[in-house]
């Protein structure tokens, strides 16, 4: 068995309703549901102005090399984001605008790449969702070895094939199927009480007293003098 050079084909995608219905709940509410520890690093930050909402295939690449990238692009799906464990390399691009027009054009959701790419430039026109560590106009090896579809860290969190993964402005989230039904009433829940506290705010009825209410508790002191 070729250990660190092979690649698996077939991914038990999270249901696709499922995935959907995460779709225009902010990442943030999400991953304040999940105890705040579900977000791939900030440095992998989005390169376009686009949300990305898909089922994971993972790809564990070389330090900048891209083969197996290449071959999880020929075995993604419509719907799929591709998410690469580039070890954080900024030495070379792993992506580039001929792999963005491929992707585009099978229905592919996205890349989320613990690396870099380059081609921004055309990226901005393409209307695709990448989200990277950094750009850098060196090009790839492709040479190998690399693994496809097998548990991944990308940007510090473990992705698994099919897991759900769900990028906006904020940065990305991945959350596991099991997890998602549940996570789903929770976030909707987290956006309408913040819909009640943006109401607040507007009408001048906003009540902060849980600020003092939560300093007290925790042996806080308010001292109503100067401190000298």
């Amino acid at each position: 068995m070729a250990i660190g050079f092979r690649v698996y084909t077939k991914v038990r995608r999270a249901n696709r309703e499922l995935v959907e219905a995460f779709r225009g709940i902010p990442v943030a509410n999400i991953a304040d549901n999940m105890g705040r520890i579900s977000c791939v690093d900030t440095g992998i930050r989005p390169l376009t102005k686009l949300p990305l909402l898909g089922t994971a295939i993972t790809v564990k690449a070389a330090p900048n090399d891209n083969l197996a990238f290449h071959k999880a692009l020929d075995l993604a799906e419509a719907g799929d984001v591709i998410v690469v464990d580039g070890e954080g390399s900024m030495a070379h691009s792993i992506s580039g605008d001929i792999m963005y027009s491929i992707a585009k054009k099978k229905g592919v959701a996205g890349f989320v790449i613990d690396g870099c790419i380059r081609d921004v430039d055309t990226l901005a026109t393409l209307e695709f969702p990448v989200y990277a560590r950094g750009v850098q106009p060196k090009g790839p090896y492709k040479n190998g070895p690399g693994e496809v579809n097998v548990p991944i860290s990308c940007g510090g969190i473990v992705v698994n094939p099919g897991d759900i993964v769900y990028g906006d402005g904020d940065g990305v989230v991945v959350i596991k199927e099991v997890d998602a039904p549940k996570l789903i009433e929770l976030a909707r829940k987290h956006v309408a009480s913040e819909e009640a506290i943006f109401e607040g705010i507007r009408t001048g009825t906003l009540n902060r007293d849980w600020v003092d209410k939560t300093l007290l508790a925790n042996g806080g002191e308010i001292i109503d003098d100067y401190c000298n």
